[in-house]
């Protein structure tokens, strides 16, 4: 039994990326749903104006949109974690280890946020600091 769960796991694919809430995904696995990935810095001003924007998306629309925030500047776990507890994110952070394969480059500017639409198509990134309402007209709900 240990041989055929050893064979099963080595067989399949590996995360495209994992949470600070100990989730892992794939890309494909979410196709049919919205995704959001909003990149933010700690010395990016209106990255943090925006979180509690982004809490409240969140919290309010979780079921129509999934958000996962990345760090721009990489930080460890550790770091990553200390960065959520201080400004009181909700949402789940994209982990830096193990690394994330998003179907995007990392932007230029912030703060910056890319929509994943249902058939995989990558819109963005938006640019700027983003609301509730922005992110529901990005992804097509008039609020």
């Amino acid at each position: 039994m240990l041989l055929m769960a050893t064979l099963v796991s080595a067989c399949a694919p590996a995360a495209d990326f994992h949470t600070n809430q100990g989730e892992q995904y794939r890309w494909q696995e979410l196709e049919g749903d919205y995704v959001i990935v909003n990149y933010f810095a700690e010395w990016c001003a209106p990255c943090l104006r925006e979180l509690p924007e982004l809490n409240e998306f969140y919290a309010e629309h979780g079921a129509s949109a999934k958000l996962f925030g990345v760090s721009f500047d990489g930080l460890n776990n550790e770091q990553l974690a200390a960065l959520r507890d201080e400004y009181a994110i909700e949402f789940p952070l994209i982990l830096n280890q193990p690394p994330a394969n998003l179907p995007f480059p990392t932007p230029g500017m912030l703060p910056a946020t890319y929509v994943v639409t249902p058939s995989g198509d990558v819109k963005g990134p938006l640019l700027g600091e983003q609301t509730e309402a922005s992110l529901l007209r990005a992804i097509g709900i008039q609020h």
